[in-house]
């Protein structure tokens, strides 16, 4: 059978470094260095330049997972993109990469699911490779935060930055078990009941402004340890692999709690788990693919190692995705 196996990966980070103590000194928020990492294990984060937007991190992403997988962008067969900031209303920031690639072949669009957004893109790309529609695709995650906080309020203003990754997909013939490289199995859910947990207070529709996110940090908290959990238990039984043979997690990167939290639900020891928040902070859906790239420049990702990744993010949207490196 058809596998999508993963071949280049890549991640950009903007230039500016913005440590925890920036908040207090250069906007008086009530906060400290001490309160950001104690609650969230976030250290630092980056922020875009001014006139640096969600296509640019895109695609200096984008150029270094194609050169790790040794292919031009003309090679690609379609570019599947998560974001919530895109660079415009519409067109799809996908294709404003395509052409910033210099790619005139193929499709691009966007997926949007917060958060959870590159393992849903993830599984679109998987389901184009496995049913023939692309042979090779290029997924990337990239956000830019930090034009959509509210510096009023420091429990979502410190969590959050600027960054992108990207990786790239390419069909193999698999034998169909467990022992294929690329991706086994997704798991895919959402529930919109809890949207109002988890959202930003605006919309083209609703109030023609973009609005700022707004977070209720418990509920959020509950439902991811559960629902991430409860996905990687079931995206491990549908790839027919057990959680202890699992070499490497690379989870979103939202808050070290969380992080330690669904481990220990597993039964995983935290060695397995990637951690990268402490550098970037929450970059939504560019967390995990930037997490994946950090992780193999370390050299913590071999060919062969069972990977599992998982995501959760407003909607509430939520998923897990295990492939072979």
């Amino acid at each position: 059978m058809r596998r999508a196996v993963l071949t280049g990966v890549g991640h950009h980070l903007p230039e500016r470094v913005i440590e925890n103590d920036w908040f207090a000194r250069e906007l008086g928020m009530e906060t400290s260095d001490e309160w950001i990492r104690s609650r969230s294990g976030i250290e630092r984060r980056r922020f875009a330049a001014e006139g640096e937007v969600t296509s640019d991190l895109a695609t200096s992403a984008a150029r270094r997972a194609l050169a790790d997988a040794g292919i031009e962008a003309d090679e690609v067969d379609a570019i599947v993109l998560a974001t919530s900031t895109p660079d415009l209303t519409f067109p799809a920031t996908a294709t404003i990469v395509q052409q910033k690639l210099g790619m005139t072949r193929g499709f691009a669009f966007d997926v949007q699911a917060v958060c959870a957004g590159f393992v849903y893109a993830l599984g679109q790309a998987n389901a184009l490779i496995v049913a023939g529609q692309a042979d090779r695709v290029l997924v990337i995650g990239a956000e830019t935060f930090s034009r959509i906080l509210n510096w009023e309020d420091r429990t979502t203003a410190v969590l959050f930055g600027d960054g992108a990754g990207a990786v790239v997909l390419e069909a193999r013939e698999g034998a169909g078990t467990s022992a294929d490289r690329g991706i086994l199995a997704v798991d895919l859910h959402s529930d919109g009941r809890h949207r109002g947990i988890l959202q930003v207070s605006g919309g083209v529709s609703s109030s023609q402004t973009t609005g700022h996110l707004m977070m209720a940090g418990r509920e959020v908290f509950r439902h991811a340890v559960e629902k991430l959990a409860q996905s990687t238990f079931d995206v491990a039984a549908k790839a027919g692999i057990g959680i202890d043979e699992i070499d490497v997690v690379v989870p979103h990167q939202a808050n070290v709690r969380i992080i330690a939290k669904t481990a220990e639900k597993l039964g995983l020891p935290l060695e397995k788990v990637i951690r990268t928040v402490h550098d970037h902070g929450n970059t939504s859906a560019a967390s995990i693919p930037l997490a994946m790239g950090v992780a193999k420049a370390e050299g913590r990702l071999s060919p062969g190692d069972l990977v599992v990744t998982e995501a959760i993010g407003g909607g509430l949207a939520w998923g897990a995705a295990v492939l072979r490196w």
